[in-house]
């Protein structure tokens, strides 16, 4: 029986969505350089073809990892309650989502920094132009509405913390104190103490932390 016009949909996107999930393991992993299509078709178990054909090439495919991370940041701003619960609720946010997407950190985060590839998130950048702004706004908003002096400065030393401890926490992986990091930033912001512990996929700390490039080792090993 021939398929619908709407499994033939869903069969595209699909695929699509195989092939970005493919391409940000691939690039965590092996870096974007590293990474070719043959392999990343492999891993989504698609066609060599359908990245020509979803994306147009390697580069676009490349945009459209960076647009999903834009997606995902994004999405972190957009939180209801008083300014405190906002602030904590922007801050537990983004730190579950550097636990639970540190492959699309990974990448992203290298991408940002390689002169190959920093065209690319430029150019996703300005595809994001207005929602990073209304962003930037949202979180600039909550310390205005805190008494903050400088809101603006305050937006971007939080946002600059936030991506320093993304760096650390895909660098050193499970050895690096994600909760304790959670923590401190609360009682930074003057925030109340946590009441849960995030639900971290890496084990509780035992004992004073020592972040390690250990855990990458363990990665390595895991998929020889």
């Amino acid at each position: 029986m021939a398929r619908t016009h709407e499994q033939n949909r869903q069969a595209r996107e699909r695929a699509r969505e195989n092939i970005i999930q493919a391409a940000i393991e691939a690039f965590s992993e092996r870096g974007v350089a590293g990474a070719s299509v043959a392999e990343i078709t492999s891993r989504a178990g698609v066609a060599q073809g359908l990245v020509n054909y979803h994306f147009g090439g390697k580069d676009q495919l490349i945009g459209a990892v960076i647009d999903r991370w834009f997606e995902t940041v994004l999405g972190l701003a957009r939180v209801d309650g008083a300014p405190d619960e906002m602030l904590a609720a922007i801050i537990d946010g983004t730190l579950m989502a550097a636990a639970f997407a540190m492959p699309l950190q990974r990448a992203v985060l290298a991408m940002q920094q390689q002169p190959a590839t920093h065209r690319l998130f430029a150019e996703s950048e300005q595809r994001h132009a207005e929602a990073v702004a209304a962003a930037e706004d949202a979180v600039r908003a909550v310390f205005r509405a805190r008494g903050a002096a400088d809101p603006a400065l305050e937006e971007i030393m939080l946002r600059s913390t936030l991506e320093g401890i993304f760096v650390k926490y895909c660098v050193y992986g499970d050895t690096y104190p994600l909760e304790d990091a959670r923590r401190w930033l609360h009682q930074r912001y003057g925030l109340p103490a946590p009441a849960e512990p995030m639900p971290l996929p890496n084990p509780p700390r035992d004992g004073e932390p020592r972040p390690r490039a250990t855990a990458s080792l363990r990665t390595s090993a895991t998929h020889d």
